[in-house]
């Protein structure tokens, strides 16, 4: 590494720092999924439970009643929020996986241009 130009070293850097964005992405995408699975298998059970059925929901680490409608709705609003923020997550992989083809495409050719050069002298 310290025969590498602060310009190469520079790069480097770079695409170390958009690795680690990306698996912070990924993480928070799997994290938001996990949620989405558990905010749908609760619309499920509220589903087959019939109607004027006694619900609660959790808030914070106690459970309040609720209405059964209600919470429906308040479940189904989050299934759309996280939906839309899993997308959101999605698109943001999607180009810094880009990024990250480019910027290995660059460091590889500057890398191989350098060995080349190293072994003609």
């Amino acid at each position: 590494m310290e025969k590498l130009s602060p310009q190469l070293r520079h790069q480097l850097a770079q695409f170390q720092q958009a690795q680690q964005q990306a698996q912070v992405l990924m993480t928070q995408r799997q994290q938001l999924e996990l949620l989405m699975r558990e905010t749908e298998r609760a619309l499920e059970e509220l589903g087959k439970l019939q109607e004027g059925a006694t619900v609660y929901k959790s808030v914070g680490t106690i459970l309040v009643k609720s209405e059964r409608e209600e919470l429906k709705k308040s479940l189904g609003e989050q299934k759309e929020t996280l939906d839309l923020r899993i997308k959101t997550l999605e698109r943001q992989e999607e180009r810094i996986d880009q990024r990250l083809r480019e910027m290995r495409e660059k460091l590889e050719g500057a890398l191989k241009g350098k060995q080349l050069g190293e072994e003609a002298a």
